[in-house]
Order: structure tokens, then sequence, then C-alpha cells
């Protein structure tokens, strides 16, 4: 069996981490029960990744910029439709939920998209800015509402 080239051990590592990306934001999301968890989303960035390596690198072929730019417009315009399908709206009690949720799979994308260009300090920056946020994001927000005196909403569930 042929060894794998360095480029073929580099595309390797790029969806590695890019699941490995999603699958840290969807842990975060099934901890805490909400939609679409740790498979979900690792599929969404390994999917977004696998997307840019194509579009990008394939056959030891560098396509230019602009076809990776229609790759990555193309996967930002499909997430949107992923992400409006686990968005709700009460009408009666004038209630949206699933924002957070749809912001993750969008989050999600982005990360197996920068781990498929090889923009490591961008997705390890990235997942770590995510998951503080999801972690502290309503300890911080229930602290500055005190802190500032506003109003605090302690029936309010994130999504």
């Amino acid at each position: 069996m042929d060894r794998l080239s360095p480029d073929q051990v580099e595309i390797m590592l790029r969806l590695v981490v890019a699941t490995l990306a999603g699958m840290s934001i969807g842990l975060n999301r099934e901890l805490t029960s909400k939609p679409l968890g740790m498979r979900t989303l690792a599929l969404v960035s390994l999917s977004a990744a696998m997307l840019v390596l194509s579009g990008s690198v394939y056959g030891g072929i560098i396509y230019n910029q602009d076809a990776l730019s229609r790759v990555i417009q193309g996967i930002m315009t499909g997430l949107g439709f992923l992400g409006a399908g686990v968005i709700l709206r009460n009408i009666g009690r004038m209630e949206v939920k699933g924002l957070t949720t749809a912001a993750t799979v969008w989050t999600a994308a982005v990360l197996g998209i920068t781990a498929g260009l090889g923009a490591w300090l961008i997705t390890l920056t990235g997942i770590a800015i995510a998951l503080i946020l999801l972690i502290m994001g309503r300890p911080l927000e229930n602290v500055l509402h005190r802190l500032l005196q506003g109003k605090q909403d302690e029936g309010k569930t994130d999504d």
C-alpha cells in the first residue's frame, strides 16, 4: 500500500478538525437539551469542509478564488434553510425560539469552512469563543442586567 502524501494527510487533518469543531458545539447543545446535537453539527461542519476542499483543491488542481467564493456562498445559502427549520415562533406570546440553535448551525458550518481552508487560528479561536458564548452567555446576560438595572427576564431560556 502506498504511503499518504503530505497533502493527503493535510486534507484528512482538516476534515477531522472540522468534524471535532462541529462536535464540540453540538455537544454543548446536547448537554443543555437543545435541538441539533453533536452528530448533526459535526456533519454540518464536516460537509462544509468537504465542499471547501473539493471546491479549492481536488486532484492537485487549485481552483481560483472566485470558484471558492461561490462554493462558500452556496454553503451559507443552503444553511439558511437548515437554520430556518429550527426556528419556532409563538405568535400569541410574541416569542421566537431556536435562534441560538440556528446560529450554531451557521457557526458549525463556518468552522468547517475555516478548517477546510486550513485557517487553524481562526478555527481554534472560533471554537473557543463559541463555547464561551454558549456556556457563559446566559449567566453573563443576567449579571449585566442586574448591574445595569435593566429588566431581567428570569423565565427566558436559550433555545
